[in-house]
């Protein structure tokens, strides 16, 4: 005599097994705090930041032509990011000066760095003058660029330019000096020619050495724009902190430094994205 099974039909929160013990790990507090715990912990520490900046500029202990309240700076970055606002128009310009000035020291800059570490003929030809610009501050070239080019895009552009390019160069070619040698003799052992092995092997190794240079040359490329719309020009946020200063006004001063601040991270956040495309592996486990 067989039994009939009837099948168990389960509810759904009831512990199913596509309901159940999966929603639960899904939405579960523990969960939601490995997920989103670092970006809550970084807001509290901003929103303490901001708090205990307020109360101590309410305080008076430094004159308030130096430290302005954090209130006060917050209105003032509103009113100056809202449409026609004084500083919204000045972050169009830098941002276009910037990323012009960045692409193409992106563009010349790593195939230069990769050439220089695959060739010692190349290394040394271009050696001399990439370690000699790269030592010398970005803000003795302006003087000379604007006497050759005037006050011009033109000369925001090739300081934006001369300043993101040389640390690109240098980490591109440190990273194809430092590739395994092993895996370029295990390439070369299968058949693969000079140009799988640059694909497949080199340019895979380098990555990593090429977003560390983009990084440090954005850095250096953001000192490069403020120094050139301090001194060369009538716009920009270089521009805007000057005439804060000359003008007495520190909450215009503090919105234009927090606003390139939140201008640099946005620029390091968009290079994480293409990294995150071009090499996944490099995230494995994260």
């Amino acid at each position: 005599m067989s039994a009939t099974v009837e099948p168990k039909t389960v509810a759904p929160g009831d512990g199913g097994p596509l309901n159940g013990p999966e929603r639960t790990f899904r939405y579960s507090p523990i969960n939601y705090l490995r997920r989103y715990g670092a970006a809550g912990l970084v807001l509290l520490n901003l929103t303490c930041f901001f708090i205990l900046w307020e109360l101590f500029a309410r305080a008076e202990v430094v004159s308030p032509l130096f430290l302005p309240r954090a209130s006060d700076m917050f209105r003032t970055l509103f009113e100056g990011l809202s449409p026609g606002g004084i500083i919204l128009q000045h972050v169009f310009y830098s941002m276009r000066m910037f990323s012009i000035g960045m692409l193409a020291a992106a563009a010349v800059g790593i195939p230069i760095g990769l050439l220089m570490g695959a060739s010692k003929v190349m290394d040394s030809i271009f050696s001399p003058y990439v370690w000699a610009m790269a030592a010398l501050p970005r803000v003795a070239l302006m003087p000379l660029l604007i006497l050759i080019l005037g006050f011009s895009d033109s000369a925001k552009f090739t300081l934006i330019f001369l300043s993101a390019i040389f640390p690109i160069i240098i980490n591109c070619m440190a990273g194809v000096k430092t590739v395994d040698q092993s895996l370029v003799r295990a390439g070369q052992v299968f058949g693969a020619s000079k140009t799988d092995l640059y694909r497949k092997v080199i340019f895979p190794f380098t990555l990593p050495f090429i977003i560390s240079g983009v990084n440090q040359g954005m850095t250096r490329g953001l000192v490069g724009l403020v120094i050139a719309e301090i001194f060369g020009g009538n716009k920009g946020l270089g521009y805007l902190t000057t005439r804060a200063a000359q003008s007495f006004n520190p909450a215009l001063l503090y919105a234009v430094l927090l606003v390139l601040v939140v201008f640099s991270l946005g620029f390091v956040q968009i290079v994480k994205i293409i990294e995150t495309k071009a090499a996944p592996w490099r995230n494995y486990g994260s």
